[in-house]
């Protein structure tokens, strides 16, 4: 009887621990994923801007205006953000402890991405710039449409760093298995990218 409760006790063990391979396995796939979708939603917002701004143009009616110095601060951090990660991550493989701490020191930049991104905001409402109402214009509203939902995705990196650095602090990941501090930064990264990419295309086709 016991040699059967034994046996019982490793086979559940076993499945624990065959599916949290599976998990894995799949954990790094479904990322990518999900980023590819982040990344179309973008794409088609980029679209809309383009497309709204030729038939706006072509009537006269659309207007230009500089945007706010904070977003090239935020981009600024954005990147530094990264650099710090991408340390992070060769420290990880060394030493888990001291890669938490970059992983805090990204976390605490992306918090300072968003306190500019939020003063980008306020800097344009000081100029009249506003996203709906009486005296709102529509290349102003796009301005806000296409930084907030990239905002909106920052905070989500935002949790996942915040998940990864107190599992890092919790010593919950090792040298040899840290697949969520692996999975967050890419996420951030990707954030990044993103970033770049709008700030780019928002400057140069304005």
């Amino acid at each position: 009887m016991k040699q059967y409760n034994d046996f019982g006790t490793q086979r559940m063990q076993d499945d624990k621990l065959l599916l949290k391979q599976q998990r894995k396995r799949a954990a790094k796939p479904l990322l990518w994923v999900s980023m590819g979708s982040i990344f179309m939603a973008f794409a088609g917002l980029v679209s809309g801007y383009i497309v709204s701004r030729g038939f706006l143009l072509e009537k006269g009616q659309w207007v230009e205006f500089k945007l706010p110095n904070q977003f090239i601060y935020s981009t600024i951090i954005i990147v530094l953000s990264s650099i710090v990660l991408f340390i992070g991550q060769s420290q990880a493989k060394k030493n888990i402890e001291r890669a938490g701490w970059y992983m805090v020191t990204a976390l605490v930049l992306g918090a300072l991405f968003c306190y500019f991104q939020i003063a980008a905001y306020q800097n344009l409402i000081s100029r009249n710039i506003y996203f709906t109402g009486p005296g709102s214009f529509t290349s102003g509203s796009w301005i806000y449409a296409i930084s907030f939902l990239h905002l909106l995705h920052i905070f989500g990196g935002l949790i996942a760093l915040s998940v990864a650095s107190v599992k890092a602090a919790r010593h919950s990941y090792t040298e040899d298995d840290h697949l969520g501090y692996t999975l967050a930064s890419i996420f951030w990264h990707f954030l990044g990218f993103v970033w770049i990419f709008l700030y780019t295309f928002l400057t140069f086709y304005r």
